[in-house]
This record gives structure tokens, C-alpha cells and sequence, in this order.
């Protein structure tokens, strides 16, 4: 299982709408973003009180990243 679709399941999970999940990843030479977006009233799912849903988010895609030799930044995009 790639990333994005790790992190689309597990985003699957917290939010109202998940087929409105989008998950894209864009890569530059030695770091790859992966741009996370829902639906707007599950903004707030994804991002959790103080950011702690979304600090575990990040933590677990660069996790999933260093399985994979890469170097992965989450950007949640509202």
C-alpha cells in the first residue's frame, strides 16, 4: 500500500464525507509533498484540537515515507 492510499484510509476514518477525501502528492528533487483535502465541514476532523490529529498525521507519513526511502511533508488543505 503507497502513502496516499495509507493516509486516505486512515483519513477515511475521522471524517463526515470520504469519498470527497483527495489526496496528491508533488515531488521536487529530495522532498515530496503530499497535499491532503476534504470537504470543508471535515476540515476540523482532519485537524483536531491544538493540531493533534494533524501532527499524527504528519507523524505517520513520514513513517510511512522512511519505509520507503522518501522524504514526505503533509500540507492539509483547506
Amino acid at each position: 500500500m503507497g502513502t496516499e492510499n495509507f493516509l486516505k484510509y486512515v483519513v477515511s476514518f475521522l471524517v463526515e464525507k470520504p469519498e470527497t477525501i483527495n489526496v496528491r502528492e508533488i515531488q521536487s528533487e529530495d522532498n515530496h509533498i503530499i497535499e491532503l483535502r476534504v470537504a470543508p465541514e471535515d476540515i476540523g476532523k482532519v485537524i483536531g484540537r491544538n493540531g493533534r490529529i494533524a501532527r499524527s498525521l504528519r507523524t505517520l507519513v513520514t513513517a510511512a515515507g522512511l519505509k520507503e526511502g522518501k522524504n514526505y511533508t503533509l500540507e492539509i488543505i483547506d
